[in-house]
Parts: C-alpha cells; structure tokens; sequence
C-alpha cells in the first residue's frame, strides 16, 4: 500500500508547531493592536477578475485557479484545443482562483464595504494565501501572510508608523534584522534618465534579483530585454552608489536632477526618514536602491526586511499603492501596508533556537481510571476542574493502568487522578505528580488548590 503524501511546497504542523506559530501570530498581532489596527477577514477564493492583471505576467502565472464546478469543458471546442492556447482555455473552465496575496482582496474588500468602514482604514489581516511557485527552501505554495494596512490617507507619517511596527515585531520575537527601503518613483526616474523609460517594468523585475543573482547576471536580463549597453551602463554606477543613506540621497538629487517624479521619490524618502529621526528604533534602515518589488501595483515608498543571521529570502515585504482600489471602480485612494511572512519567521525562529517554552495548551491532569464505574465517577471531577479552566483528559479505555501512565509521560501531562474502587467510596482520588512522583489522596477542592 502506498504511503499517503501532501503537495510539494505544503506543510503538517504537529500540535508543538501549531503553538510555536501561534507565538507568532499572537506577537505580530498585539503589536497590530497597539498601533490602532483592525481585523478583518477575507475568502480564500477570489473570482480570477478580481486576481489577474494586479501581479505582473509573472505573478498571474502563480495564481492557483480553480476548476468550474461540474462538466468544466462543455464550452471547450476543437478549435481551442487546436490552437493550443493554454489561456484561453484555462479562462473558460476557471472563473475562481486562491488568493495570491492579501492586499488585492483587501482592495476589493475596501471597495464593497466603503459605506460600512471610516477612512482612514487600518486594518489587519492574518490569512492563508497560495502560490503556484517552485518549492523551495523558504518557499512555500500555501503559506500565511500577516499584513497590515492603512487605506485613505497620503500622509508619509503612515510609512513611518509601519517601520515602527516592524522594528517592535522583531524585536519582540529578538530577531535581528535590516530594513531596506526604496521608492518606485525614484526608480521610475531611473529609468527616465537613463533613456529607458518605457522598459521600467523590466528594469524592476531583473534589478530586484541583484542581491539574489548578482549585477552580472541582471545586466545579462537588461540586455534580453531589450534594454541598450548605453542605458545600462547609465544604470550600473546608480545601483551601486555606497554610503550613508544621506549620502545616497544627496547623490540622487544631482542624478535625478531633470527627473520630477524622480525627485518627488527622494522627498518622499526624505520625509520618512525625517519622522523617523524622532523615534528610538532599534533596527537599522537602509536605502537600497536595487530594491523594486515586482509587484505592479506599488507607485510609492517599497519595504523589504532581511533577516541578518539566517540565510533566507525576505521575511517581510511591502510599500505604498496609489491607486489599487480604482480597479474596482473606487478612484484616488492611496493606501499602504506591509506583509509578514509567518512561515520564514517561523523558520528563522527554529533555526536559531529562538523559540520560548511554550505550552501547546497541553493536559494538565489525566484521570487513569480501573474500569467503567471509575470512568463515570471521573466524568464529573473533569468536568469540575473544566469550568475551573484547568484542562483535563479522561483516559477513555478500561486499559492497564501502566498503559494510562505511559500515555501521561508520553504527552508530559504534569498530573494524573488514579481512580479506583476504594477512591470512589471516599469521594477523592490519587493524585500523582508526575515531575515529583508525590502521591496524595485528595478530595475534589484540595485537587484544585494544589494543580493550581
């Protein structure tokens, strides 16, 4: 018989892991709290019209779609599988899709409910997403993003807020990191003074990989795009100016001199880090400018956190979106946000050892019980020491007693009850610690006071 598996890039989660991510969770989201933000909650599925078109041609390769239910080929003809076109066909028997991120179906999310929700809106967002990508370590094809987001408001002091935010989430978690920042508009005057204004698309997605494939191997992308050795090396010396983040901004200015948008980028980078002259962060902030975030829908400010001691791709990613409710019909509202990625956390929580002892909500007392009169008597002990919040299990076959007790030391409950027949003529029990080996017969309220 073949031995069951999952898909490739999914992963099972043992109750100790299911714990240790809900360190996470719980950090990430007290720290959202704090800061003013609500949740909300989104499907998982989305219809392909709200997905497609708002990741870049890569991104929609990603989507996950969903079969139409029933007979999915019905409106299939020859003539479409003679043509071999893969899209078209797909577009016919998939109307629904699992969503790639957060931010778009938050978009659409703001867009039908913006009579119910006051602006600004700040919200977040703990969830599931899925992506058709080559699994890999670090990456994974159903994963959770915890994002938050203030939409309706232009106002800078927002990116500096969301920096705070990860400066207080990872130093909660004593995970070391650098964020890097950069501006779509800085790299949109680029690309204008370069001569390379309508590849700017391309130029973002090869110069985002710099880190992860080197500048040879970008320049290599450029020149397949079709983007001329004047421009590139226009480019080159712009990528790699070295110093101080005032020192690259001053440098910028002079380069980007007769680009206006690139110009207002810088100011807007500028004014983030003015804001956060103010505040006493512990992580350190630098302007990268090979940072782009392939994503289409960024036009402002763009976020990126590494983590400094673990070999791993981003941990937490995100920027400012102009316009991205006005493809569902709600023009002029800006919005930006921010995504962690819970599952790398995780992983660089573990590989660093970093996690607390946590309790997995274990059982704190299991009652070991001789036979079925037993088991009735400890039906109503348990269910005391439930609503006294203290968990409690009953082992439920009339087993061995030593098989009850190995089932204790197997999950570390700290506390067994032994019932017997004598126990229950005198209405208490023995109980045992397991840590001590202590024995005592007990009644019902000593029980209590000494589990406690």
């Amino acid at each position: 018989m073949k031995n069951p598996s999952i898909p490739k890039g999914t992963r099972d989660f043992t109750s100790k892991e299911v714990s240790q991510r809900n360190f996470i969770f719980d950090t990430i989201k007290s720290i959202f709290h704090i800061f003013g933000y609500q949740q909300i909650e989104t499907p998982a599925m989305e219809n392909l019209s709200t997905l497609l078109g708002k990741y870049g041609q890569e991104g929609d390769k990603l989507l996950f779609k969903i079969l139409n239910s029933g007979n999915f080929l019905e409106n299939i003809t020859d003539d479409d599988f003679s043509q071999d076109n893969s899209l078209k066909i797909s577009n016919k028997i998939a109307e629904k899709g699992l969503r790639y991120d957060l931010t778009v179906p938050f978009a659409r999310f703001v867009v039908m409910n913006r009579d119910k929700i006051v602006f600004p809106f700040k919200r977040f967002q703990i969830q599931p997403v899925w992506r058709a990508d080559r699994p890999q370590r670090g990456r994974y094809r159903e994963f959770y993003q915890c994002d938050v987001d203030v939409i309706g408001s232009n106002s800078l002091m927002n990116e500096a807020e969301l920096i705070q935010i990860i400066d207080n989430v990872y130093k909660q978690l004593k995970i070391n990191v650098l964020i890097k920042i950069n501006n779509r508009k800085i790299l949109t005057g680029i690309a204008e003074i370069i001569g390379a204004k309508d590849k700017i698309i391309d130029i973002t997605v090869a110069i985002d990989k710099t880190e992860k494939i080197g500048i040879e191997k970008v320049i290599i992308e450029l020149l397949d795009k079709g983007i001329d050795n004047q421009s590139i090396e226009k480019l080159k010396p712009i990528l790699m100016l070295s110093g101080s983040n005032t020192e690259k901004l001053t440098s910028l200015r002079n380069i980007l001199k007769n680009s206006q948008i690139g110009l207002i980028g810088i100011e807007e980078i500028q004014t983030i880090f003015d804001y956060l002259d103010n505040l006493q962060l512990t992580t350190n902030i630098e302007l990268d400018l090979t940072l782009a975030r392939g994503l289409n829908y960024y036009t402002g400010a763009i976020f990126e956190v590494k983590a400094l001691d673990v070999e791993i791709g981003s941990v937490t990613g995100g920027g400012r979106y102009d316009n991205l409710t006005g493809i569902f019909g709600l023009e002029g509202v800006s919005g930006v946000g921010i995504s962690f990625g819970a599952d790398r956390i995780y992983d660089v929580l573990n590989q660093l050892n970093l996690f607390p002892q946590l309790s997995d909500n274990q059982t704190i007392i299991l009652f070991t019980c001789f036979g079925e009169q037993e088991q009735k008597f400890a039906l109503s002990w348990a269910d005391i020491l439930r609503k006294q919040g203290i968990s409690a299990e009953i082992f439920p076959d009339v087993a061995k007693i030593k098989k009850q007790m190995a089932y204790a030391d197997s999950k570390q409950i700290p506390f067994v009850a032994i019932v017997g027949e004598n126990e229950i003529q005198q209405d208490k029990v023995m109980l045992k610690n397991m840590r001590t080996g202590e024995q005592q017969l007990v009644t019902k309220e000593e029980m209590i006071l000494k589990i406690k």
